[in-house]
């Protein structure tokens, strides 16, 4: 496999859990590249050290995770243009060893399919409630798929077709480079197989919040590049993010106002929503009801995410990146 696989690690300011993700992929050196956002601690050095190439992002220019993978994909084929397959790996995880293997196999066993991912699980899906989300977030169903995450095992000629990922998305990236694959005719595929442990460290109420504005505002992103037939992508979350987050906190205002005994509908509606919620992700067992809670209360945040994409396209306001970490 030396020299078929390479691997595009990205970060900043990721520290011990940046090591362990080189660590766990140095079997594969030196087809390593690392790209480095304005880290302020030693991740560059660390790097170095451990003879990855490293790719310092000109933050002068507007940052986002995109830009970074694009420029960590064409180092990594400027240095090594023979490599077959890249591998996208954020830099708060560690890649399993076999799941590499695993991949590579199903790909070249299955020429129609230009990307595979696996499992991505938390590292410590008990050390905060916002971690146990995410754990559950990326618990994703197995097959055929419309998209990947960040973590993701690719053809380096499928890749170059489309030109890579679109540097302007601050968010959601993954999902509009899969979108453009499957355009081209190959498939996208998630395997029964861990493939990264993940380290979210997300422990405030803020971070999660922040997060969540993010995921609306690249709802709302999505929708407007591919939201028509046949894709209709994000076309159902940028709708219940305005129904649940923008209309019903509205309405309720109103009734509040003018028709004070009718805001208890709105209220009643939401109580209905939330053990609808509960019910249908009770395999969660003791942790449905706070999911459902998580649900509901996400998508004010959701809205708000919406709402500033709108804001920015409305008022030809350049997006920035929506940072929660």
């Amino acid at each position: 496999m030396t020299g078929t696989i390479g691997f595009v690690v990205i970060g900043r300011n990721e520290g011990e859990r940046l090591i362990d993700c080189f660590n766990s992929v140095a079997n594969y050196l030196p087809f390593i590249v690392y790209v480095d956002s304005a880290s302020t601690d030693s991740s560059v050095s660390e790097a170095l050290a451990m003879q990855v190439h490293v790719v310092e992002l000109d933050m002068t220019v507007k940052f986002t995770a995109a830009r970074a993978r694009n420029a960590g994909f064409e180092k990594l084929i400027a240095l090594y243009p023979d490599v077959q397959y890249v591998h996208f790996v954020d830099g708060d995880c560690i890649v399993n060893q076999d799941w590499v293997i695993n991949a590579l196999n199903f790909l070249e066993m299955h020429p129609q399919v230009a990307v595979v991912c696996g499992r991505r699980k938390e590292r410590f899906p008990t050390n905060s409630v916002y971690n146990q989300l995410c754990d559950i977030e990326w618990n994703t169903p197995i097959g055929k798929a419309k998209a990947c995450g960040g973590d993701a095992f690719m053809r380096v000629d499928v890749v170059k077709q489309v030109n890579g990922f679109n540097n302007t998305l601050i968010a959601g990236e993954e999902p509009e480079l899969c979108i453009r694959i499957r355009q081209l005719g190959y498939d996208v595929w998630r395997l029964d197989h861990v493939m990264t442990l993940h380290d979210a460290a997300i422990f405030r109420f803020s971070q999660w919040w922040k997060r969540t504005i993010r995921a609306g505002y690249a709802y709302a992103e999505g929708s407007h590049l591919h939201g028509a037939a046949p894709e209709y992508h994000w076309v159902k979350e940028s709708r219940r993010a305005w129904i649940w987050g923008g209309f019903m906190p509205l309405a309720w205002l109103l009734l509040f106002v003018f028709a004070p005994i009718w805001s208890w509908l709105v209220l009643l509606l939401i109580v209905v929503q939330f053990l609808r919620l509960s019910w249908q992700h009770r395999a969660l067992g003791s942790f449905a009801p706070k999911y459902a809670y998580f649900l509901i209360v996400g998508k004010f945040a959701e809205a708000l995410g919406q709402f500033k994409y709108v804001w920015h396209r409305f008022f030809n306001v350049k997006s920035t990146l929506i940072e929660y970490k």
